[in-house]
């Protein structure tokens, strides 16, 4: 089976939650290990993960929901993740969201044609004294301006 398959079967879901079982509010690491599995979180996972837990549907979806960086549709093979917090704006962190936007031709949440960027909003990577700051998969950017922004777009394939 290969990484970032959207179905997974009960079986697969299983292997991959049972070692965080014994973990003190094992619901959080249990998610984070099935999104990094399938980069996303499996509609599959969320009666598996009630029942595992002996808890409700409901409070999973919750969980799910609650937390921006959990997935449950597909993204890019790249996640560019732009400050929208008050440290960037003051330094045209919105004028850099916007025109990636604009090169890319999507809206916040927005996926390429082609599958390798998927853009999203986040308030604050803890960078303000570098603002603007961004987020290429786990790499942190900061004083990110429009040169800098060009050649990531063209390292992940934009």
């Amino acid at each position: 089976m290969s990484a970032r398959q959207a179905t997974p079967s009960t079986d697969d879901i299983t292997t991959i939650i049972a070692p965080l079982t014994d973990l003190e509010g094992p619901l959080l690491p249990m998610l984070h290990a099935l999104q990094d599995q399938y980069g996303l979180i499996p509609d599959t996972a969320v009666p598996v993960l009630a029942e595992t837990l002996n808890i409700g549907r409901a409070e999973v979806h919750g969980v799910i929901s609650f937390y921006h960086d959990f997935r449950t549709n597909p993204v890019g093979r790249h996640v560019i993740k732009i400050c929208r917090s008050e440290a960037c704006q003051a330094v045209d962190g919105g004028a850099l969201g916007k025109r990636v936007l604009d090169l890319l031709g999507l809206d916040w949440g927005g996926t390429t044609a082609n599958g390798a960027v998927t853009v999203e909003p986040v308030y604050c990577l803890g960078m303000c004294a570098c603002a603007p700051a961004l987020m290429v998969d786990k790499t942190v950017h900061g004083r990110v301006d429009e040169a800098k922004i060009e050649t990531i777009l063209q390292e992940v394939g934009a």
